[in-house]
């Protein structure tokens, strides 16, 4: 099942929301904590996805979540976001999904609202003649309640964790604190009854009329008129908890008792988890409910569940799988065919790789800010050393192919058979001088930096697949080769040659270059071609002009833009333009530089005949310039083979059961899958999702790391069992 996993950050981003307003949210989860509950839910075989609960959250869901409306299997929120700011922030996620239409673990709106409102809580309690301490609701220090009797507990009646509490005895004390807690909270103070005596913590999980109640923590009070602050909860540690408590059978019934009922009373769903306190003469009262009960692993929640024999794992996917059997009746079972190897290895591999994501991060971020410019030998070089180790680390051995012109091309094998099952390639080098390059930085939902899109997040993403099939001990049964060049940026102008040999010892070929960001696989991409035209004017009468023969190619660049302008199936570039004058007098001679992009030959052919033609034509009032034209043929168009199709549905089907989406995409910038044969299946865009190539702006996914690793494993995996 896909889960879209909703958090929040412990800050306000500026792109997060439209205005700022209300008390932000103290509370949140830690990145690891989020961390911990997606690779729970991975483990439990689901395809996750980690987003933050701001004001893209509907956009990010679009793309991710399944229509269900258009016959696909249901997916769920596995809702941790306690909201950003401003009044009821915990029902500020669940009321969105209601809008959308998506099914979600945990209260919906109705509940959190009551919850959240500690005064509302009790007024329910009472309706419903569960026990309750008294209360009386404070809007400025100075109200007055003639009935109020000491000791009392002062709290803020909308904030959760223990936050603000403090016990007071006399009515300086009270003022002075309800006057602290206002001007902090902004917000009305509850002020309760203090129950003297033992106070426990009670988990729920389910829903009526299969409501478990887990095993009674009792929280172990140094004396009887201690509390549990924020501070000792933040303490490493905590305060000391016994599970299962040490009651009577009597008072456990009658505590399991009072928690289903006030579960019930205050409309909850799925978990949470129920606050009391015993006085000596055992009397019980429900202090609280937390309908978004701590999920961390020092928690309450989890103390109780592990005594109950549940496993961090399972008790997350417990929680799910009554939240899906609220809404569908039962669980939702995944399908077994005969992919019966590659289903647990995408369970694995996701797993693995989620728990890894970090590494994998930093070593995109160790290639990214390395400038490997294609005529920086030195860097490109020492990119290859770092991925010789590595993939040395993964038992390949390596072949050396040494370039003068350009860095060496790297041939590495797992094995020592003459042919491969799968051919990786992909290259070291990228277009952005020293001045051009982007260093590494991440957003909320990007990875931005130089190459993160066209080839280094790609390399990233297979290293990931790699050791994802390694930790599953399948990497030994494929036969894998991975090429890597060092003259992309020139067209694979070096190269051609060695990866047409290769490819031809390999049954499958795969790209690394970016996926678009609706999930394209590469199945056509554009040829490429380079010129270079040299202008001469030897005229005496162009010395003395003051521009030379500037204007006159002014007028072609002109001439050029407007043959490329709305055009989709073709594209022209001028990389570079350079006019000077001999012995210091003005420009009579010139160099010109263009790179074009085209879908087909004959589109090609015409577009050569097109440039020679303007570049030859004698412009107007204008003398005679001398042209040499030097074209460079560098990729060719590659279109969509049989062998391509057969090879995009076996990873279609894999894509489905990763409940990833993946479309055919037909790239702009050429590939060097154009130099392998064409009888042999060859696709590209297996790296991350991504935009912008050689831009300022170029970007990964983030999370898409992750999914491209895992579903790229499979397809390894698969290809290599055909």
């Amino acid at each position: 099942m896909k889960v879209a996993l909703i958090y929040n950050e412990n800050r306000i981003d500026p792109n997060d929301v439209i205005n700022v307003f209300g008390m932000t949210t103290k509370e949140h989860y830690s990145s690891k904590a989020v961390e911990r509950v997606a690779r729970a839910l991975e483990k439990g075989g689901h395809t996750v996805k980690v987003v933050e609960g701001d004001i893209h959250l509907a956009d990010e869901l679009r793309e991710f979540m399944p229509k269900v409306v258009a016959g696909e299997n249901p997916g769920m929120v596995f809702n941790m976001a306690y909201g950003i700011q401003g009044q009821n922030r915990y029902t500020h996620v669940p009321a969105m999904m209601e809008m959308l239409g998506i099914p979600y673990i945990g209260s919906g709106p109705a509940g959190h609202a009551i919850v959240q409102d500690k005064v509302m809580t009790k007024i329910v309690l009472q309706k419903n003649k569960i026990p309750t301490p008294g209360f009386w609701v404070f809007r400025t220090p100075e109200d007055k309640h003639d009935d109020l009797i000491f000791p009392v507990i002062v709290k803020p009646k909308l904030e959760s964790t223990s936050m603000g509490m403090e016990v007071v005895d006399n009515w300086p004390d009270l003022r002075a604190a309800v006057k602290v807690q206002i001007e902090k909270f902004q917000q009305d103070i509850l002020v309760e009854q203090f129950i003297s005596g033992r106070e426990f913590a009670v988990g729920l999980l389910g829903n009526h009329p299969n409501i478990e109640v887990l095993p009674i923590v009792e929280i172990n009070l140094d004396n009887p008129d201690q509390i549990q602050t924020i501070s000792d909860k933040k303490k490493k540690g905590g305060v000391g908890k016994t599970c299962p408590a040490k009651l009577s059978k009597e008072k456990t019934e009658e505590m399991k008792q009072m928690c289903k009922d006030a579960f019930s009373a205050l409309g909850l769903n799925d978990y949470t988890r129920v606050d009391f306190r015993m006085d000596k003469d055992e009397n019980l009262y429900i202090l609280e409910l937390n309908s978004m009960a701590s999920l961390g692993t020092g928690g309450s929640f989890f103390y109780a569940g592990q005594t109950a024999g549940y496993t961090y794992e399972s008790l997350v996917n417990k929680i799910l799988d009554v939240a899906v059997i609220r809404y569908f009746g039962s669980t939702i079972q995944h399908t077994e065919d005969d992919s019966d190897l590659t289903q647990p290895l995408r369970v694995v591999s996701r797993t693995y790789l989620r728990s890894h994501l970090q590494s994998l991060k930093d070593t995109l971020k160790d290639y990214v800010n390395l400038n490997t410019h294609v005529y920086n030998l030195e860097n490109i070089n020492h990119l290859g050393s770092k991925m010789s180790k590595r993939m040395t680390h993964l038992g390949f051995t390596e072949q050396v192919y040494k370039q003068s012109d350009v860095g060496d091309f790297h041939y590495f094998k797992n094995h020592s058979d003459a042919n491969n099952d799968i051919l990786f390639i992909s290259h070291l080098d990228t277009h952005y001088g020293p001045n051009d390059l982007i260093p590494y930085y991440e957003t909320s939902d990007k990875i931005v930096g130089s190459g993160t899109a066209e080839s280094k997040g790609g390399l990233v993403v297979m290293l990931g697949a790699l050791h994802a099939l390694r930790f599953s001990k399948r990497l030994r049964k494929i036969k894998c080769g991975v090429l890597l060049t060092t003259d992309d940026s020139l067209g694979g102008r070096y190269s051609s040659s060695l990866i047409e040999e290769i490819s031809k010892k390999s049954k499958y070929i795969l790209g690394l270059k970016s996926g678009s960001v609706d999930g394209g696989i590469i199945t056509t991409c554009y040829g490429r071609s380079d010129y270079q035209i040299r202008f001469t004017s030897t005229d005496d009468e162009s010395i003395s002009n003051l521009h030379g023969i500037i204007p006159v190619l002014g007028k072609k660049l002109a001439a050029l833009d407007k043959l490329s302008k709305d055009e989709k199936n073709y594209k022209l570039s001028t990389t570079s333009v350079v006019a000077q004058g001999s012995h210091g007098h003005t420009p009579n001679y010139a160099t010109l530089s263009l790179t074009c992009s085209y879908k087909t030959e004959k589109l090609g052919e015409q577009l050569d005949s097109k440039i020679k033609a303007i570049m030859k034509k004698r412009e107007t009032n204008s003398k005679k310039l001398g042209v040499a034209i030097n074209k460079i043929q560098t990729r060719h168009p590659v279109l969509e083979e049989p062998s391509d199709t057969k090879f995009y549905k076996l990873v279609e089907e894999l894509a489905k059961k990763h409940e990833i989406k993946i479309k055919k995409h037909s790239q702009f910038l050429s590939s060097d899958i154009s130099n392998v044969p064409v009888r042999l299946p060859a696709l590209d865009g297996f790296g991350a999702l991504g935009n912008y190539y050689r831009s300022p702006k170029e970007y990964i996914v983030h999370d898409s790391i992750v999914e491209r690793a895992s579903l790229l494993a499979s397809v390894i995996y698969k290809c290599a069992g055909n």
